[in-house]
């Protein structure tokens, strides 16, 4: 399977980093092909609602920054992983600038390969996450009909994420069919 992990931390060795690296560690046992992309790190700006995506731009955003990397790997990603830490109740604003930018390649369909989604997620307060799983859900499960391989949270304060976590999120990237 090829999976697009768009990561949405800007910390290039914190939790989210760690728990995405997991991962990749599970995918590489299983065969999966992938992409990590640091989206945090990137120059993607936000949405215009210009809809010239949805007109003369035939499903082409006018603004031609760093996410034209993104609309690329998403054609032909079989599964997007979102991975992000919580900034007030819910993704980093940098997440949600890409997200917001789907837009131009999502609505109002999807790219026929892209059938599955799972989010990773770090707070610091456990009660934290109910912004992200709205958008997982409405957004991705809901209005696109993804299929949700799911959501893995950590709350954690201080930068380490424990072996516990990391070997169940190995295990879920070894398991992914």
């Amino acid at each position: 399977m090829k999976i697009l992990i768009l990561n949405g931390s800007p910390r290039p060795n914190g939790n989210t980093k760690q728990m995405i690296d997991a991962l990749c560690e599970g995918l590489k046992k299983a065969g999966h092909e992938w992409d990590v992309v640091n989206v945090a790190r990137m120059n993607i700006h936000g949405c215009l609602a210009c809809e010239y995506c949805h007109g003369k731009g035939a499903g082409s955003c006018v603004q031609k920054d760093d996410m034209q990397n993104v609309y690329a790997l998403l054609k032909t990603a079989e599964m997007l992983v979102l991975a992000a830490p919580i900034y007030y109740h819910g993704l980093s604003g940098q997440m949600k600038c890409c997200i917001d930018r789907f837009y131009a390649v999502l609505y109002p369909e999807k790219p026929e390969k892209l059938t599955k989604i799972a989010m990773i997620l770090s707070s610091g307060d456990p009660d934290m996450y109910d912004g992200a799983l709205f958008s997982y859900n409405g957004d991705f499960l809901d209005y696109l009909g993804l299929e949700g391989m799911g959501v893995f949270t950590l709350q954690a304060y201080d930068p380490g994420v424990p072996e516990s976590k990391l070997e169940e999120i190995r295990h879920f990237g070894e398991t992914l069919s």
